[in-house]
Order: structure tokens, then C-alpha cells, then sequence
């Protein structure tokens, strides 16, 4: 027996040498990251003025000054109040308030009873054009206030009245998308085009026919969006509104699983609506008058894309996936490095895709491959969530080294990143989402986190 616990601690030992080995080899990038992180954070708040009645949080880099943009100030805020938990003082904190909650409230003032939210108000913006002319041809607010709503609320001891006055106008908005973003077939949401999609060009909706793309990032999101209004709804004691949202969050979760999940490859993607509807209508055809494939009609309502983007892992992040899915995810995709696996994280698009390519450009962002903390930090998440604790310090670890480096080399962090060099591509000062990577180093360090809704 004293053999075996012997052998035992020797083969443990070498193990625990080198977690702990790797541990010191990331804390100078940690030391580096939480310096400049926690020195400039400040850069990303903005007074009101112009178009915004309201102060708000930007992306913080020079080519998004004085914008304020959907997702990027909801998950801007997310890092914010890490910054806030570890080094805030209760007055800071306390100020950051009136920015934070600033970003839901302009968002809101542009929103009216049709249910539209711009994507986008910047500081010049003609307030008379803001809303387009049809709107519900085009993109609107990605399915992200509810979710920001909800965050701010929670950390406001679950009081919402500062948001009961403009919750109708979360109701419209959410209308909106149900009444003209859902395809009724397949009760997935999908995008009116590929505009501002915030994965700019990704192959499942960029360049494709207006309508055809029911986006896993999309559905995804409105998933947590409809949980976030459930949520919202609860503090505001609305419990039968809080009831029918929490039916439409499960009726489309089935849908994602029933639609989405693609068995073949262990993986989550976006699918295709543009098919063509089934009719009983006669045609003319070689002379003869018949009703075409009606013999047999198709019989399935969309067709998977199977292309290997990385927001499929988002099923995960937003707890679609079931265990067993996750599991797959994870070992089948997430650990390939001929697709996903990257040195530096986890690559936005497969390399083993014809359209992947890690080239700078800002019109669109460039999503067909590189890195991207905002993609490294959801793919982090929903390894947490699922259990998958090596995995996720593995992609933590990358993510310190990608952004340390960063800081070291050239002083500031960029937009995006060369998967397998760690070299910054684009948008040099870029600060917005990045700066998650202090979440994701709180949870590796076994410190307190600060989580979204």
C-alpha cells in the first residue's frame, strides 16, 4: 500500500509542476494586462451630446470614437463592471451607472411602438433618418437590450423600475422580431440581409439572398434574449407576460435543436429558409398540365449550411446544446486544430473552409478566420458552463498570451488577430470586448467573476 500511494504521488507530482509551471509562465501577460486594462478603461465613456441623450459606453478605439453600437456596448459593459469589482471604488462604481444604463436608455429613445431599434446611433447621427424607411426589410438592434437590461438590473438587487416606463417598448421590439425576423415553418429568427450582422461576413448570410439566412448567432442570442425578458418581467411583477416568454425561449430552443444541430459533424450551424414554397398550383409543362413534384414534395422546411463557423459554439454559451451535443462540440471541433484550433484561440471561421482567408479589412470586419476576443471569450463561456474545465483554461490561456503579447509588443490591443502568429491584423487601440480577457483571467485565477445575464 505504501507503494502504491508512493507511485501515486509521483505520478501526480509532475502534473501539478507543470499546471503550475504554466501558471507562471501567463501571470507577467496577467500582471501587463490588468495594468493597461485598468489605466484606460475610462477611454470608453462618453457624455451625452448630438444624437445621444444619454451617456454611454463606446468601443474606446479612434474608428469608433463617439459610436454607440448594439452588442459592443452590451459586452463592453460585461468588462467594465470586472474592471469595476477589482480595482472600483464604491464611487466609481456608483458613477459608472448613469453609462451603463445610458446605452439601454438612448437605444430606447429611438424605439417606438413598430418595435424598431437602430444597430447603430452615433454622436452625428440625423436623429430625422435614424429609422429606415421599411423597417422590416432591413436589420435592426441585434437581440441583445433585454440581455444588457437584465444585467444592470441584477446588479441592482433585481430592481427594474428604472427600466418600467420604456419595458413596453422592449415588448415592441421583441414583437418586431417575432412578427417579421421568424420564419414561421421553422420558428427560427433569421437575418433581413447582411448588414451589420456582427459577424460581418460571415458565408451563412453575406452575399446571400435577403431573407435566407436563420443564423445560429441570431437565434442564439434571441434564445438569452427571451430568458433575459422573463427575467425583466419578474421584477417588474408582470408574471403572465413573464410566462409567454418563457414559452417562446423553450419553443425556440427546440426549434435550434430540432433545425440546427447537424448530427453528421457534431455541430451547430446556421440553415438555410431559402427554399421554395410547395404548391398545389397546375403548371404547364411538355404540353401537359400537372402539378410539379407532387408525387413527392419536400418534405423538411430548411437545409443545414455546413459551414464551420465558429458561432456554432454559441449553442453552447447559451445552454442549447445538451451534454451529449457539447461533448461533441468540444472533442470533434473545438479540440481540431486542421479546423478550429488555433495557437491563439479559437479561428472564426474553419481553416479547412475554401472562403477562409485572415486578411485586414474594416468594410467588412474580417470574420473568416481570425482571432477575436469576443469569440474566444463566448467559446470560453460555454465551456464553463458545460463543465469543461480544462478546455476552458487552455483557451484562457491563449487568450492572456494573444493580448499580453499584444500589449508588450506594440503597447495597445487591436481588433482582430493572425490565428496561428498571434500578429495584430487591424485597429490598433481596439478596446471594447477585449477586455473580457480580465473575466477570463478571474476565473482561472479562482478570483471572483463577473458574468452576463
Amino acid at each position: 500500500m505504501v507503494k502504491l500511494k508512493l507511485l501515486m504521488v509521483l505520478f501526480i507530482l509532475p502534473s501539478s509542476l507543470l499546471l503550475a509551471q504554466k501558471q507562471d509562465s501567463v501571470q507577467p501577460y496577467i500582471s501587463l494586462i490588468k495594468k493597461n486594462i485598468y489605466a484606460d478603461y475610462k477611454g470608453m465613456f462618453r457624455e451625452p451630446g448630438g444624437a445621444l441623450n444619454y451617456p454611454y459606453i463606446t468601443p474606446g478605439s479612434s474608428a469608433y470614437a463617439n459610436d454607440l453600437w448594439d452588442w459592443d456596448s452590451w459586452l463592453s459593459n460585461i468588462a467594465l463592471r470586472q474592471i469595476l469589482s477589482d480595482v472600483g471604488s464604491e464611487k466609481d462604481r456608483k458613477d459608472a451607472v448613469q453609462y451603463e444604463q445610458g446605452c439601454v436608455l438612448n437605444f430606447l429613445s429611438y424605439t417606438e411602438f413598430d418595435g424598431y431599434m437602430p444597430i447603430l446611433v452615433a454622436k452625428k447621427s440625423d436623429p430625422k433618418i435614424i429609422k429606415p424607411k421599411n423597417i422590416y426589410e432591413t436589420n435592426m438592434h441585434k437581440p441583445v437590450i433585454a440581455q444588457h437590461a437584465a444585467f444592470l438590473t441584477r446588479l441592482n438587487n433585481g430592481n427594474a423600475e428604472w427600466l418600467r416606463e420604456q419595458f413596453s417598448l422592449m415588448q415592441a421590439f421583441i414583437n418586431n422580431y417575432q412578427s417579421h425576423h421568424r420564419h414561421k415553418s421553422t420558428g427560427l429568427y433569421y437575418w433581413q440581409d447582411d448588414l451589420a450582422i456582427g459577424v460581418d461576413n460571415d458565408p451563412s448570410t453575406f452575399f446571400r439572398p435577403r431573407g435566407s439566412s436563420a443564423s445560429i448567432f441570431l437565434n442564439c442570442l434571441m434564445y438569452k434574449e427571451l430568458k433575459a425578458m422573463v427575467y425583466l418581467a419578474e421584477c417588474l411583477k408582470l408574471y403572465d407576460i413573464s410566462k409567454e416568454y418563457d414559452q417562446a425561449a423553450e419553443d425556440l430552443k427546440n426549434a435550434i435543436q430540432k433545425n440546427c444541430w447537424d448530427e453528421k459533424d457534431g455541430y451547430y450551424y446556421s440553415v438555410d429558409i431559402n427554399l421554395r414554397p410547395v404548391t398545389n398550383e397546375p403548371s404547364i409543362i411538355f404540353g401537359q398540365q400537372f402539378v410539379l413534384h407532387s408525387g413527392y414534395p419536400r418534405a423538411y422546411d430548411c437545409l443545414i449550411q455546413r459551414i464551420g463557423v465558429w458561432s456554432g459554439f454559441m449553442a453552447m454559451w447559451a445552454g442549447i446544446a445538451t451534454p451529449e451535443q457539447a461533448k461533441r462540440m468540444v472533442q470533434e471541433n473545438l479540440e481540431d486544430k486542421r479546423t478550429f484550433n488555433a495557437a491563439y484561440g479559437v479561428r472564426t471561421l474553419s481553416k479547412i473552409e475554401k472562403m477562409y482567408s485572415v486578411r485586414a479589412s474594416n468594410n467588412p470586419s474580417n470574420w473568416l478566420g481570425p482571432i477575436w476576443g469576443v469569440s474566444n471569450y463566448l467559446a470560453f463561456r460555454g465551456l464553463v458552463k458545460y463543465g469543461f474545465d480544462q478546455e476552458a483554461k487552455e483557451l484562457a490561456v491563449k487568450t492572456i498570451q494573444l493580448f499580453g503579447r499584444d500589449y508588450q509588443q506594440t503597447g495597445a490591443l487591436h481588433e482582430y488577430y493572425e490565428p496561428d502568429t498571434g500578429a495584430p491584423v487591424l485597429n490598433k487601440g481596439f478596446q471594447n470586448w477585449n477586455y473580457l480577457v480580465l473575466n477570463m483571467i478571474n476565473w482561472y485565477n479562482g478570483s471572483k467573476v463577473v458574468e452576463e445575464f
